[in-house]
């Protein structure tokens, strides 16, 4: 007998031919996972079966192939038509008598006696969430269905759905037959996540290919609004070795904006089950879900992970009535993935514009064109081949023409929406939650859309030159010293680990305290003194943190684990702040406390602002949060630099006042390391060895100091040159000082990646390491190898 409806829990990833993937895979993980951990509502699924005798039973697979045998799906007007009149012709169409007593049968087991239960009615292709076709967003879901009469509506229009225009371009452009796709309709318990929240996972991170963290998005109510890139989400990375060893795990947090939730309408009935509301600014400005149910979340997909063997893509919810986390459905991942991880390829913009818009980036690379703003889907035949295509956000009916454009920028959605899984798909950059782009960008402007700087993507003013450069990196020559990187920009952090290197020789904390922190610590010590112009800007800053000083702290342990994390277990040597007074006062609330200074460069900066008792309470919370990363968290190899040192006397004073912050020297595998960028570091090396456990060179200011000279006076920047011969002498005797005592000696300063033969002077010379910055890494690596690159 036929088979026209089973149980989540009679079918496995074994039966895609039957239920399609996603209703395999439901059944997959409560046959095989509810006792590992995973949590899935039950339902049950029509079949494959189910289908094809529905378009069977009253010939309509005759009359609907017909129409597709004469259909050209490029042809966008007569895709629409064509489409509209077969999902016509299924919705009027009856169910076969023995499939809708079978439904009713099942339906009434999964009510249980409470006939107000709310369902999900999902469709599940048959040839959908196959490792090699993202079909996202194909076909139909319906939220919050209640009674049987509504449950049979929507299996219809889930059937219908197969052939929306979207799913027969894209059926077509990927050459499966239209007859061999059928498809199942998943009918699942709800998860009341109106209430509370829900979001999309990734066991990957969807940027960069780094499988060593889990990514998960959420925000509040349903979760079709996250899929759908309607909402900007919260945004969280967590580490999967930390999560194994029971350690903090949680490397970065972002607050997304959340505008609009979406929740039950009390119709419950097919296309009016739901409605979106604005979300009350007092919740906007909180994360949807607590650290411990991020943790929760990744631990589950770890699991689901490990089953399907393959990086994962899904979907949780949360229950408001019984605060458990749901598993909602699990697909393969299927771009990153599929990336060749020895192909290194690397855009880079040779000249910069004004930037229009910013959002987040998806992808790393760059596209130019014709911006073209489309409203609604009835426009979409005005977009043409290379042209940028601006929306507020995009859905699956837009993907016949998506493929036509050369960068995507929306005004709404996060990294797991669907412009964003398509951008990836397609290979085209895109930036997505911009908030204002529609508005700002206008018809035919010509605009730059580059994902190469980091987690923030930019839209710039105008055609601009870039270059793409691909490199092989598993064919890297030898060399007898260690490259290694300049990395600032956590944002980067996952892309550049891939690059070939030998850890990071410069994490420079202030980049971390611009970018991600924006405030002067006074400021946050001191939050309720500030002057009433200066409080308000720094309250939105902190939304979403226990305090103002959890927040800067917290900040620095995102920063900073994000690139121990990245280059685990490679050495990570983060510098401690090295701004200048003049730098700190351009911080919020900075003008408040620093000095005014005639020559910042030479003024209250390093070391000298380290063991002041001005600034002391602030060194204390950069010490507090290596502390965490180190010791709580366990990335033990991160080691400290401390920049600026004028005397050893000064040099005694730090190592002792880190000491007394828990950070001693030798202790957990503690190293320090001295910044040798004064003329007296290199002239008193030895001296200055007996307090660290080596020097990294900063090339920069030691060349300066040296030629007296300030490098940012257009007048006398030609005689700027690191391979001056009295710099030389001195980086002579700071080698031979550190080679002597047996201690690391680098460099981190930007001369090694301006000229390669000055990095070949040092190679020659017997220095430990080179630190890059990551644009000049593949290049200076084969000079120095003195061989072709690959």
């Amino acid at each position: 007998m036929t088979d026209y409806v089973l149980w989540f829990d009679q079918v496995s990833m074994g039966d895609v031919e039957r239920v399609g993937g996603k209703n395999a895979s439901l059944g997959e993980m409560i046959s095989n996972l509810t006792n590992a951990g995973v949590s899935v509502p039950n339902g049950f699924a029509t079949t494959a079966d189910a289908y094809r005798e529905f378009l069977n039973y009253e010939g309509l697979d005759q009359k609907i192939q017909a129409e597709l045998d004469s259909l050209d799906v490029d042809n966008i007007p007569a895709l629409t038509e064509t489409g509209a009149k077969i999902r016509n012709w299924i919705l009027d169409a009856p169910l076969p008598p023995q499939l809708e007593a079978d439904v009713r049968k099942a339906f009434v087991d999964l009510q249980s006696g409470n006939e107000s239960i709310a369902v999900a009615v999902r469709s599940s292709a048959t040839a959908e969430d196959l490792p090699d076709a993202s079909f996202a967003g194909q076909q139909e879901t319906h939220l919050n269905i209640v009674g049987i009469e509504n449950v049979l509506h929507a299996i219809r229009d889930v059937f219908a759905s197969l052939f929306n225009d979207r799913a027969i371009a894209y059926r077509d452009h990927q050459g499966f037959d239209h007859h061999k796709v059928a498809l199942s309709a998943g009918i699942q318990r709800m998860v009341r996540s109106e209430t509370a929240s829900s979001g999309v996972m990734f066991t990957l991170d969807t940027e960069s290919g780094f499988d060593q963290v889990v990514f998960v998005t959420s925000s509040y109510g349903l979760g079709e609004t996250v899929v759908q890139g309607a909402v900007n989400p919260d945004e969280f990375y967590v580490h999967k070795n930390n999560l194994k060893e029971d350690r903090p795990a949680i490397l970065r947090r972002n607050l997304g904006a959340k505008a609009i939730k979406m929740v039950y309408n009390p119709d419950a009935a097919v296309g009016k089950s739901v409605e979106t509301q604005r979300v009350d600014r007092e919740l906007r400005r909180m994360f949807s879900v607590t650290d411990a149910e991020v943790e929760a979340l990744a631990r589950q997909a770890l699991i689901i992970e490990q089953h399907y063997q393959r990086p994962m893509d899904i979907e949780w919810a949360k229950d408001g009535d019984d605060g458990q986390l749901y598993i909602v459905q699990a697909r393969p991942e299927t771009v990153k993935s599929r990336d060749n991880k020895n192909i290194m390829e690397r855009y880079l913009l040779k000249e910069t514009g004004k930037v229009l818009v910013e959002g987040r980036s998806i992808g790393h690379r760059i596209g130019k064109g014709k911006v073209r703003v489309i409203d609604s889907v009835d426009q979409m035949d005005q977009v043409q081949e290379g042209d940028v295509l601006v929306a507020d956000m995009t859905d699956p009916d837009w993907e016949p023409v998506m493929k036509r454009s050369s960068a995507i920028v929306t005004n709404r959605g996060g990294r797991t929406c669907h412009a964003a899984i398509i951008a990836r798909e397609l290979g085209i950059p895109a930036v997505v939650g911009c908030e204002d782009a529609t508005d700002i960008l206008t018809d035919g402007q010509e605009v730059t859309v580059s994902c190469a700087e980091g987690d923030t993507g930019f839209v710039y003013d105008g055609a601009l030159d870039f270059d793409v450069k691909t490199n092989s990196v598993d064919s890297m020559p030898d060399l007898p010293f260690k490259i290694m990187m300049n990395v600032g920009n956590p944002d980067r952090a996952f892309d550049f680990q891939g690059f070939p290197n030998e850890g990071v020789g410069l994490a420079r904390l202030e980049f971390i305290i611009n970018r991600m922190i924006g405030v002067h610590p006074k400021a946050l010590l001191n939050f309720d003194t500030l002057p009433e112009e200066v409080k308000p800007t720094v309250e939105r800053r902190i939304s979403g943190y226990a305090g103002p000083v959890d927040f800067y702290v917290d900040k620095l342990v995102e920063g900073i684990s994000t690139l121990a994390a990245a280059f685990w277990p490679k050495r990570v040597i983060v510098r401690l702040s090295d701004f200048k007074s003049n730098e700190y006062a351009n911080l919020i609330g900075g003008r408040l406390y620093e000095p005014e200074e005639e020559n910042p460069m030479l003024g209250f900066r390093g070391a000298s602002r380290y063991i002041s008792k001005n600034f002391r309470d602030c060194f204390e919370l950069e010490c507090r949060a290596m502390r965490k990363v180190r010791n709580e968290m366990g990335f033990t190899n991160v080691e400290i630099m401390v920049p600026f040192v004028r005397t050893p006397g000064e040099a005694e004073q730090v190592v002792n006042l880190l000491a007394e912050n828990g950070l001693k020297r030798g202790e957990n595998d503690l190293r320090l390391i001295m910044m040798c960028e004064l003329p007296a570091n290199a002239v008193l090396a030895e001296q200055f060895l007996e307090h660290f456990d080596g020097f990294s060179v900063g090339s920069n200011d030691l060349t300066q100091l040296t030629l007296g000279l300030d490098r940012d006076s257009g007048i006398i920047a030609h005689l700027f040159d690191e391979r001056n011969p009295a710099i030389l002498a001195l980086l002579e005797n700071a080698i031979n000082a550190c080679k002597k005592a047996g201690k690391y000696i680098g460099i981190c300063g930007q001369g090694p990646s301006d000229h390669p033969d000055f990095a070949k002077w040092l190679m020659e010379h017997g220095i430990d390491s080179v630190s890059l910055n990551p644009d000049s890494v593949m290049d200076t690596w084969f000079f120095l190898a003195d061989k072709p690159q690959q």
